[in-house]
């Protein structure tokens, strides 16, 4: 929140508040019949209303202020967020420029459990291995394998 932000609310609310007296004396002076007072105190109360409507407009002009700001901080962040992953992207991408493929490997217990939940001594089939172009490539059993994505 900005200073005139806040001095337009304080005003208004510090307006407000002094109406109150004026509002006061004219309910007494209404009782009593007291026209003359009655009348003093209403341009009393009409000063007052004037100056916070005055604070109001300020109030007002420091709150478009702030949108405007946190629009444009909201602006610049997201063009940062957007940045970052693209940065990040190139950077993974040179380091690896080196390597098509990345390499998995199987533990001799995961060989196993594969070998008897798939039911390969059973069937008679092979493992088969995809390439890029999506042609199968037949594996040998304990082999190792490339994956490229």
């Amino acid at each position: 929140m900005n200073a005139v932000t806040m001095e337009g609310l304080m005003g208004a609310s510090t307006s407000v508040s002094l109406m109150n007296t004026p509002m006061r004396v004219f309910q007494e002076a209404s009782g009593r019949g007291d026209t003359e007072t009655m009348k003093r105190a209403m341009g009393y109360a009409g000063e007052c209303a004037d100056k916070a409507e005055e604070y109001k407009e300020k109030a007002d002009e420091g709150m478009k202020i702030d949108a405007a700001e946190t629009h444009e901080k909201a602006v610049r962040e997201a063009k940062e967020a957007q940045e970052k992953p693209k940065e990040g992207i190139d950077e993974s991408r040179n380091e690896d420029a080196d390597t098509d493929t990345d390499t998995v490997e199987i533990s001799e217990e995961g060989k196993a459990l594969l070998k008897d939940s798939a039911g390969l001594e059973h069937t008679g089939s092979q493992p088969v291995t995809y390439t890029k172009t999506g042609e199968t490539v037949m594996m040998e059993q304990g082999g190792e394998f490339s994956v490229s994505v």
